[in-house]
Formats: structure tokens, C-alpha cells, sequence
């Protein structure tokens, strides 16, 4: 049976893009065919999508690798190379993209949002797009760039309306299988439930129709926000959730008073996000088939509890639910309505740097720095004259010279290796 996985690591490589093509028109009776080299296809993107079709990052443990088409190389007669297939991988939603350095680079926080992860290299430009009054015959093209590489942190944050709340072994994994569809796994000892699991409510007629989701968390201890217990690992996905429902095992076997459970839950909480014990909560007691019925009227008298429930009798279910349905409706009127959009988050531009190797070199790190250089032959005078009018067009010359570059130092830029000579 597949695991629920929350955390997971994903590698993305998009398609590199086609080269450009060195060509020339050959025809009878033309005696000096002009350049017909096509450009290359640009690769393709990969984007991270949010979707209900999947709810765990599970087929990201064993399977991290995504990879995009590139594009095909441009031809003569002024053939374009095909573009990459581009492809969109599904992610549950809720999923939170961060870098290797833990910054949030996208929020994947409902159906259909996406995120660019890797964008496609540009193809080459064929001899074609070089042709001017200087270039009569331009004899190189430009090769495609590589497309983006990145490893990234997937993280999901269930999206869930209510997060049921209790120390191990309340009712939780119980109430969640009776008052939805949801079919947990359910046994009489602690830590029973090892993953989060998720029940879809419906409640009403036509006319008043409403449903929500909960989410059963594995059971909190006392001390689960500094990281004991299983409970730390699950308290993220309380943080979406409008409001909470506070279980407290109220039968002879519970492991404490029930006023004292409560005390540790709401501790935990405000330690893991302040923000948690401000949004709507209903507490109520479980296991009231095994309590003492004079604790039950004690609790209610004392406004402890708001309920006394029973999963195995049901007896209080049909009250809770209709409880929680009000809470959900009402915490869904206060948000805005806005139409859905697909936002995408895409890097900005970067421009040039120089930087010093370890053996002194200059290197000059940028895309469009590096794509002036990528051309197919650099051997030739008119290649180099513009590799050169294009890095002085881009300032790379006076970068270097502020740089403290003298003349015969070597300068790098992707793959090639140049030496500085000062401007007249």
C-alpha cells in the first residue's frame, strides 16, 4: 500500500534548445547563394501544478527526476527546429515549493495554480537572423541554451476546512470514518494513525447544501512543538485549516483529566503558531458511551465542553456536524471573492557579474553575456568581431576594466576563454 509522504524532494531539467544552422542556398543558375540557416526550437518548460487527483508527494520519494524535451536544430531553406514539449507535473494541493536554502518560492494553495520550475533554453539562431550590410555571408549560428536545472523541497500543508485535534488515541481516526466517506486504519493503542487522513462532510438538502473537509492529525503529546512525539511532524498541516475541533477523551482509561488535556493541546498550539488559538474551535468530549455521566454534565455546566459525542453510538454526531458546518460557512463568508488565476512566479532577469576565479581568471557569469559567445565557430573574424561589438555593447569591457582586468589577463565566459584586451 503507498505511503502518505508530506515531505519530498523533486529534480527538474528542462529541454535545451535546437542550434542554430550554418546554410547556404545552393541552386542552379544562383551563383552566390545568400545564408538560409533556420533557428533552433526552444526547450521545453516544466511546471509544478496543483491538482486533486493526487494527495501525497509519495511518487516523488523513489521517482525525483522530471525531465523536458529539448528542441530540435534548425535546418537550411530556412527550416525552424520544433520546439520541446513542455510538461506540467502534478502536485497535490497545498504543496509549498522552497529552495535548497528553505526560502518559499511558490504557495500551491489551490486547484489549477501553477508555477514555472524550469524554463526551456532558447534556441540558436540560424546564419539567417545574421545577415546584414557588414555580414554578407555570416558563416556561424547561434547554439541553443541549456535549459534550467534546479533540485527543490516539496512540502504539503493540508488544505482541510477543519483539523480534528486530541492526544493519541481520542476517537480521531474513528469520528473521521463515521462522519465521511474516509476508511482510516483503526486500532486500540497509541499512535495508531501515522498519517494525516482526510473525510469530505456533506450536510443539508438542496436547497441548504454544504460540505467541508477534515483532516484527522496524528495524535499531539505534551512537548510536540519542540519535536517529541509523532505530532510535530503533522502540526503544519493544521495551519490552513478555519477552524479547529479539540477532542478530549473523557473515558475511565484517559490519560488525564480532561481539563488538563485541553491545557496541553491549546499549549502546543500557541507555541507551534500563535495565530492557531485565535481561529474558530469547538471542543468537545469523545467517548461518552465509557464516561461518567456526572463528568459530562460537570464539563457542560463549566462550558469545558460544547458537546459530548460517542462514535461508537453516535449519539452528539449529528449536533457536531451541523456545529461545524455553521463554523465553515461562516468563516467562508468573510473571504473575498476573486477569480481564479493561474499565477506563475517567474524569475527575474538577471544581468552580467564578474567575478575572480581561485587562479585569478575573470569570469563573466550572465545569460545574455554567455549567449553572445555560444555561437558554433568563434574561430572566425567575423564571429569574433560580433562576440566583441556585443560585449562591449553590453558594457562587459568597462565591467572588467573596474574590475581591475589588465591587458593579457584571462577572461571566461561559459565554456570559452579569452584574454582582456584594454580599449583604446
Amino acid at each position: 500500500m503507498a505511503s502518505f509522504i508530506d515531505k519530498a524532494q523533486i529534480h527538474v531539467k528542462a529541454g535545451d534548445g535546437g542550434a542554430g544552422s550554418v546554410s547556404f542556398r545552393r541552386e542552379a543558375h544562383v551563383e552566390k547563394g545568400g545564408p538560409d540557416g533556420g533557428d533552433g526550437g526552444s526547450g521545453g518548460d516544466i511546471w509544478l501544478q496543483a491538482s486533486n487527483n493526487t494527495t501525497s508527494l509519495f511518487l516523488f520519494r523513489d521517482f525525483p527526476h522530471r525531465a523536458a524535451e529539448s528542441g530540435s536544430h534548425g535546418a537550411g531553406k530556412k527550416k525552424h527546429g520544433a520546439s520541446g514539449k513542455s510538461i506540467v507535473v502534478e502536485v497535490p494541493v497545498g504543496t509549498v515549493v522552497r529552495d535548497l536554502n528553505d526560502n518559499v518560492l511558490a504557495d500551491l494553495d489551490r486547484p489549477g495554480v501553477k508555477w514555472l520550475a524550469a524554463k526551456g533554453g532558447r534556441g540558436g539562431r540560424g546564419n539567417a537572423r545574421f545577415l546584414s550590410n557588414l555580414k554578407r555571408a555570416p558563416s556561424f549560428a547561434e547554439q541553443g541554451e541549456t535549459g534550467e536545472e534546479f533540485w527543490y523541497n516539496l512540502e504539503l500543508k493540508l488544505a482541510a476546512d477543519v483539523a480534528i485535534i486530541g492526544f493519541p488515541n481520542v476517537g480521531k481516526s474513528t469520528l473521521i470514518s463515521v462522519i465521511s466517506a474516509a476508511k482510516p486504519k483503526i486500532a486500540d493503542y497509541p499512535f495508531t494513525t501515522l498519517v494525516p487522513n482526510l473525510g469530505v462532510v456533506h450536510i443539508g438538502g438542496m436547497e441548504d447544501f454544504t460540505e467541508f473537509i477534515v483532516a484527522d492529525i496524528p495524535g499531539l503529546i505534551e512537548g510536540a512543538s519542540q519535536g517529541k512525539g509523532l505530532g510535530h511532524e503533522f502540526l503544519r498541516h493544521i495551519e490552513r485549516a478555519k477552524a479547529l475541533l479539540i477532542l478530549l477523551d473523557i473515558s475511565t482509561t484517559a490519560p488525564m483529566p480532561p481539563e488538563e488535556q485541553l491545557d496541553i493541546l491549546i499549549k502546543e498550539l500557541k507555541a507551534y503558531m500563535a495565530d492557531l488559538v485565535a481561529r474558530p474551535r469547538l471542543v468537545v468530549a469523545s467517548k461518552s458511551d465509557g464516561a461518567d455521566p456526572e463528568l459530562v454534565k460537570s464539563l457542560l455546566d463549566r462550558r469545558v465542553i460544547s458537546l459530548a459525542i460517542s462514535s461508537a453510538t453516535g449519539e452528539g454526531l449529528k449536533e457536531l456536524v451541523g456545529e461545524l458546518g455553521n463554523i465553515v460557512k461562516s468563516s467562508r463568508g468573510g473571504e473575498e471573492l476573486v477569480e481564479e488565476e493561474i499565477v506563475i512566479h517567474r524569475p527575474l532577469p538577471r544581468t552580467f557579474q564578474v567575478v575572480r576565479d581561485p587562479d585569478g581568471a575573470y569570469r563573466v557569469k550572465g545569460k545574455t553575456v554567455e549567449r553572445s559567445v555560444a555561437l558554433s565557430n568563434i574561430t572566425t573574424p567575423e564571429a569574433i568581431d560580433y562576440i566583441q561589438s556585443r560585449l562591449k555593447k553590453l558594457g562587459v569591457d568597462k565591467a572588467l576594466r573596474r574590475s581591475g582586468a589588465r591587458d593579457g589577463d584571462e577572461v571566461r565566459i561559459a565554456g570559452f576563454s579569452f584574454e582582456y584586451l584594454e580599449s583604446v
